[in-house]
């Protein structure tokens, strides 16, 4: 289980039981009543942590991305070669987004019931991650250790919509381990932006 940097084990088990509820029963589907009685929790503790369902909602994948971008200012801040950075990041984007499937299945279904501001706030976010991404690369084809054939963008666009995807066709019991698909992906990314590829 992704482990959240929380600082309450009851706030850590409100939300596993929304996240339960909400992709069995849908968003509008589930009660509050139903969401403390399957935390096992009072309503004054849930509305301890929490203003609301749509701030349940809204927590459940903040709480994802934030793990991402935590992992990504480690990646980038360790210096590694772009190669091996870019790998780092795949199979980390490609652990956390299967690991919290659940979670990123019912964000996708339901990510319209966020109010503005916390809608707002999810996209600022994504973006930030995007454009750190996106810069990462284009700082390494300047460099000469990436290709320019495919630009930095069009690398950008396709790893996010592979990962933005992934709740489509990832099964936890399916063939390969999220570490093989990662594998699969760098490699394939890795080939594009071979440097050798501007002499061709």
């Amino acid at each position: 289980m992704v482990e959240h940097a929380r600082v309450s084990a009851v706030e850590t088990r409100i939300l596993a039981a929304a996240v339960r509820l909400f992709a069995e029963q849908g968003f509008d589907g589930t009660s509050v009543q139903e969401i403390v009685e399957e935390a096992e929790v009072t309503k004054g503790a849930l509305y301890h942590y929490f203003d609301s369902k749509n701030d349940l909602l809204f927590e459940i994948y903040h709480s994802l991305l934030s793990r991402q971008l935590a992992d990504l200012d480690r990646i980038l801040g360790e210096g590694l070669p772009p190669r091996e950075a870019v790998q780092a990041l795949i199979a980390e984007l490609l652990d956390t987004t299967t690991e919290c499937i659940d979670e990123v299945k019912v964000y996708v279904r339901e990510m319209h019931k966020l109010d503005q501001a916390r809608m707002h706030a999810i996209k600022a976010d994504r973006r930030r991650y995007h454009v750190t991404f996106r810069e990462f690369v284009e700082s390494a084809q300047r460099a000469g250790d990436f290709s320019t054939v495919a630009s930095a963008e069009t690398v950008t666009l396709l790893l996010f919509g592979m990962i933005n995807d992934i709740p489509q066709w990832y099964r936890p019991q399916g063939p390969k381990a999220p570490s093989e698909i990662a594998a699969e992906v760098s490699a394939f990314l890795l080939a594009a932006l071979d440097p050798a590829l501007q002499l061709r």
